[in-house]
């Protein structure tokens, strides 16, 4: 076989073999299996929560004890060997992260899908004087039928969207690990209702779900062929 031909029919194989090797690894990504396990922690307590103040969007700061109850959950997670961390984009959520990352060298990023609900009108009003409201009573009894209308706020249909968007990005990112989400009362409480079965509609039904505590831990499992796996919603013994 003449030179040429040779060293054309080398060429030719060493290509074929490289597109080869691309398709198997290609083909080896796709079938990557994920597996993840979310740790869900509600913000440490605000200045707000213990005025008792709708806060929202709004923000105030973590309290004494809002801090003292992050740093805890620090200590009870930091066996957990992270390969992420999100909050919120408020900073009651990013400081409770960074009290819980610490020292630990753990990328935290910000995602606006976690926020909490959108209260409108009725952010830093005193909860008290709302509770007669009969949409007040909806948005903590009867979620089908809080349309948000005299607040101008977020409906549960929008929360739920938005909050499932979010741990679907998150989802996109990661195949395998521990990520640490640091969110909100009733964002993690409907979500965290979502994923153990229940719909927007009922998601506060008594058996649906239950009011997260301050800096309290929710475990969930992720595999891409089973779907999501509850292990265990507010978990509070760390703060003792």
């Amino acid at each position: 076989m003449p030179y040429i031909v040779q060293w054309q029919v080398i060429t030719l194989v060493k290509i074929m073999i490289k597109e080869v090797s691309a398709s198997l690894i290609f083909l080896w990504i796709c079938k990557m299996k994920k597996q993840l396990t979310f740790y869900f922690i509600r913000h440490g307590k605000t200045v707000w929560n213990t005025e008792g103040l709708m806060q929202g969007h709004g923000d105030s700061p973590l309290t004494e004890e809002g801090v003292n109850g992050a740093k805890k959950t620090g200590v009870a997670l930091n066996h957990i060997p992270f390969i992420a961390a999100y909050s919120s984009v408020l900073k009651r959520t990013i400081a409770t992260a960074s009290h819980i990352i610490g020292e630990r060298d753990i990328p935290l990023f910000h995602h606006q899908g976690l926020n909490e609900q959108y209260f409108g009108t009725w952010e830093g009003q005193p909860v008290d004087t709302l509770r007669e409201h009969p949409e007040f009573q909806q948005l903590i009894k009867d979620p089908a039928n809080y349309n948000a209308v005299s607040n101008r706020g977020e409906t549960y249909e929008q929360l739920a969207e938005r909050a499932m968007k979010a741990l679907d990005d998150i989802i996109k990112v990661h195949n395998y690990g521990n990520i640490l989400i640091v969110s909100h009362g009733h964002t993690l409480r409907l979500l965290l209702a979502l994923l153990n079965g229940a719909t927007w509609k009922n998601h506060r039904d008594e058996d649906k779900s239950v009011s997260l505590i301050n800096a309290s831990i929710s475990v969930v499992h992720y595999d891409d062929k089973k779907g999501f796996d509850v292990e265990k919603i507010n978990e509070s013994r760390h703060l003792v």
